[in-house]
């Protein structure tokens, strides 16, 4: 993805984090019904997505209706997530997550003052505003994320202790600060508040550190941060890695691992292990779409040996 993606880019990142704060027990309140929306969401990241399905007919109640309703729109965007090509999932996910968003928003009317109605409210948004900063809808992705943060601090305001709302926002905070000067005038533009580099570093490390249920979801967005902002490809793959090894029936970890290896470290031969290891691991049906992520690898890979015959 290149510069000129900067804000789309920075939606999507800077709200990815919020779509596993569905399920994430603040310091102060424990959401209702927390440990099986946690329970769903580890099926959705290891990308066995009929699992997820069936245990959300299981988690609500006791948890809350909204929170089944913005899970399963997660569980929508991850399978985009995987094939973004392809469209022939973004009406029926489109529909979704706006059903859900209406959702949330009406509880928030219900009982505005309760802050677990305002905190499901900003993740309901969430895969929304990766959506769209996905196929290009910038100025949606914006004021979507806008609307996230917005949402956060009012369940801050109304319970302080819900610590898991200040890492949200931290992540806003830090690619607030760092996208490139176009983005900061698109931001100025659109009323957006402006971030802190440093602040958001903080939040995002303090959770991979000591944090339990959004732990995997930190690493991912560090990952992201290392390999756009903070050039450092290394710390990258170690993270990647890490994310493989917990959760290696998702495809997505390996093939990021290979295309950081040949992109930013410039190791072809790296690149083009990491690749077959994908297809092993497909040819014993252990990744999901197995089929398609085949077909992908065994690309990547032959034109990996083609541009470098020498060190094959």
């Amino acid at each position: 993805m290149g510069k000129s993606s900067s804000v789309a880019r920075a939606c999507s990142s800077a709200l990815a984090v919020l779509i596993l704060l569905v399920h994430a027990a603040p310091a102060g309140a424990a959401l209702t019904g927390s440990d099986k929306l946690a329970a769903v969401y580890e099926s959705i990241l290891s990308a066995q997505f009929d699992r997820a399905d069936a245990e959300l007919k299981q988690t609500c109640p006791p948890a809350p209706a909204e929170a089944c309703q913005t899970l399963g729109v997660v569980s929508l965007w991850w399978r985009i997530q995987l094939d973004p090509d392809n469209r022939g999932r973004d009406l029926a996910f489109n529909q979704r997550a706006r059903t859900s968003v209406r959702a949330a928003e009406a509880w928030t009317k219900r009982d505005a003052r309760n802050a677990e109605a305002w905190f499901y409210l900003a993740a309901s948004y969430a895969p929304l505003v990766q959506w769209q900063a996905l196929r290009g809808e910038r100025i949606g992705a914006a004021r979507n994320g806008n609307r996230v943060r917005e949402a956060l601090e009012e369940a801050l305001r109304l319970d302080p202790a819900m610590a898991d709302a200040h890492f949200g926002i931290g992540i806003y905070e830090y690619y607030a600060d760092v996208v490139s000067a176009a983005a900061k005038v698109f931001r100025w533009l659109l009323f957006l508040p402006g971030g802190d580099r440093v602040k958001g570093l903080q939040a995002i490390d303090k959770t991979r550190q000591s944090g339990n249920l959004l732990r995997g979801e930190a690493d991912y967005q560090r990952y992201q941060i290392d390999i756009w902002y903070e050039h450092k490809p290394d710390e990258a793959i170690a993270i990647l890695r890490s994310l493989d090894a917990r959760y290696p029936t998702n495809p997505l970890f390996l093939q990021r691992i290979a295309e950081t290896y040949e992109t930013y470290l410039h190791d072809p031969r790296a690149s083009a292990a990491a690749w077959q290891t994908l297809i092993d691991r497909a040819a014993r049906a252990r990744v999901y779409d197995a089929a398609r992520v085949t077909a992908l690898a065994e690309q990547k890979r032959r034109a990996i040996i083609a541009r470098n015959p020498q060190l094959f």
